[in-house]
């Protein structure tokens, strides 16, 4: 039934796998966040032209995951019943157009739409992508995978501050603000993106032309044991995923994670414009790169030593902690020297935290049950998405200062490190899962 298994070098599988797959998945990931965090530079400029205090930018930049939360699900049960392909290229391709119309929006009230039709658009990518990679790579390989994919998130904020910064500053075409012209430009590549998915993705590994016949009969094993170790404890329907306390758990870090994450990211550039007030918006977005970079460096690092140590729970929790010091730190100085290392700290510990973080849930979540448990832990947690920025820019308005926001990020991220770390140890155990899948395995060829 299975080829000799000591005839498969599975590590090179691996790397077929992650060349193949994660380049792709990693740039329309990129894609995704930057039409997600662009409106964060647009508002640079943006916010006085429309006249959108900062009350209303945190509702309206946040006001996206709340479509996102709605839709969610129902974008995954479509996605697992379609195929990824398909429904992937379908959310790039929408997303992309509500993106481009952005740039022709006049008032603040057509801006919230536009936001929520790119949750309603969007919704469900995140989640699907985490789905995908798990229907191809084996559980010991995910952490260190999912850091990699993960880390378009940083390179996002890498990209999208010059990009952005740079449209606006210097293309005025037609008339058009530079504000418009950065929405336009830039969601144009999901469209593109959309079209390549197509051909480029591949549903299942059975139906991988890339692979031997050898490799994919012991990667659809492999994938196939491990589904049912994991369905033999977690078979769950809809409405009892729901109801899980495990799944609720997760969407509880998640969305304390969520909340540090965005409501940081989301106030960046504003940060370092009042810290740096002689700074022009392309020195900006420069500047808002360096703590991504960090942030990049730390997200690989500690999914490859989540890996080798076999460890999730400290290897997610105990980042995040480090993200509120920094958080907490940021209030107590106005260099923009030292701000920008705290807020390097931040980022590093959040991103610390990502690139690990889904290797829980899928830790006991079967095929089935991933598909609707892995997008409803997201979408509730995006609603922190919702929560965080609004929060900064609401007490922003009563206080005159940033610093009381940063106290309620820092909260939010306190909360998600321990809460990460108080996870049943056997619940997120990978040892033993790999051990009872050797054995069968062995049985199997024997």
């Amino acid at each position: 039934m299975l080829e000799n298994v000591s005839q498969i070098d599975e590590e090179k599988i691996i790397r077929k796998l992650r060349w193949r797959l994660i380049p792709f998945l990693f740039i329309i990931y990129v894609v995704s966040m930057m039409d997600r965090v662009n409106i964060s530079f647009a508002a640079l400029d943006m916010n006085k032209e429309l006249g959108i205090s900062a009350t209303v930018f945190g509702l309206i930049a946040g006001i996206f995951f709340v479509a996102y939360f709605f839709f969610e699900i129902p974008s995954n049960i479509m996605m697992h019943k379609v195929g990824c392909r398909r429904w992937i290229a379908r959310i790039l391709i929408t997303w992309g157009i509500v993106t481009v119309l952005t740039g022709f929006i006049h008032s603040a009230m057509q801006l919230g739409i536009m936001r929520i039709l790119l949750g309603i658009a969007e919704a469900g990518f995140y989640p699907g992508m985490i789905l995908y990679i798990t229907l191809w790579f084996p559980s010991k390989y995910i952490s260190k995978t999912l850091a990699f994919f993960m880390t378009g998130m940083a390179l996002n904020n890498i990209i999208t501050g010059p990009m952005s910064t740079y449209i606006m500053q210097n293309v005025n075409w037609l008339g058009m603000s530079g504000w418009r012209w950065l929405f336009i430009i830039e969601g144009i590549p999901a469209v593109i993106c959309g079209f390549i998915t197509l051909f480029w993705l591949v549903d299942r590994p059975e139906q991988a032309k890339f692979l031997t016949d050898k490799e994919k009969s012991w990667l659809t094993q492999q994938l196939k044991l491990e589904c049912e170790a994991k369905r033999s404890t977690s078979n769950l329907s809809i409405g009892k995923i729901l109801k899980n306390g495990r799944v609720w758990h997760m969407a509880v870090i998640w969305f304390g994670y969520v909340c540090a994450m965005y409501g940081l990211s989301m106030w960046v550039p504003q940060i370092i414009k009042s810290l740096g007030q002689s700074f022009s918006n392309v020195q900006v977005g420069l500047i808002s790169t360096i703590p991504y970079f960090v942030g990049v460096i730390c997200m690989v690092a500690v999914g490859r030593h989540s890996d080798r140590a076999m460890e999730r729970r400290m290897h997610v929790g105990v980042p995040i902690l480090f993200s509120a010091i920094g958080l907490l730190a940021l209030t107590v100085t106005n260099n923009i020297v030292i701000s920008l290392f705290w807020i390097a700290v931040s980022t590093a510990g959040l991103y610390g935290f990502a690139g690990s973080y889904w290797s829980l849930p899928s830790a006991f979540l079967s095929e089935a049950s991933a598909a609707v448990g892995i997008a409803f832990i997201n979408s509730f947690g995006n609603l922190g998405g919702f929560v965080g920025p609004y929060a900064v820019g609401y007490i922003k308005d009563i206080t005159g200062t940033i610093n009381s926001g940063m106290y309620l990020l820092a909260a939010f991220a306190v909360i998600a490190g321990i809460a990460t770390i108080l996870v049943p140890k056997k619940l997120v155990e990978i040892r033993s899962n790999e051990i009872r899948t050797e054995i069968k395995i062995k049985e199997m060829i024997e």
